[in-house]
């Protein structure tokens, strides 16, 4: 069974971290680009980071970039998302999914899961 599961979100202050995961199941992340996207509030779903299963380069939208890490371990067959000095419009459903192979366009390719939640508050 091919599943991706998101894990690592809570609640936050301002200026805080979290280390977002996505654990894949029944196929090997490294052969494939693996995007995350978040989705707030009344807002649409927007990318936020990729990581290339080719050579591991990685992407950054505009909002994040400087304050979220995307890597890879490949023995846990697991991405992470780091994310640094959030801000409360970070506050969002964070999700994984497989993504377009050079990651650009950030794009989702597979389905959604249940996604974690980040919320970023004083």
């Amino acid at each position: 069974q091919v599943q991706l599961v998101e894990s690592g979100g809570g609640l936050v202050q301002p200026g805080g971290s979290l280390r977002l995961s996505c654990a894949a199941s029944g196929f090997t992340l490294d052969y494939y680009a693996i995007g995350w996207f978040r989705q707030a509030p009344g807002k649409e779903r927007e990318g936020v980071s990729c990581i290339k299963g080719s050579d591991g380069s990685t992407y950054y939208a505009d909002s994040v970039k400087g304050r979220f890490t995307i890597s890879r371990d490949s023995a846990k067959n697991t991405v992470y998302l780091q994310m640094s000095s959030l801000k409360p419009e970070d506050t969002a459903v964070y999700y994984c999914s497989t993504s377009h192979p050079t990651c650009k366009p950030l794009i989702p390719v597979g389905s959604w899961g249940q996604g974690t939640q980040v919320t970023v508050s004083s």
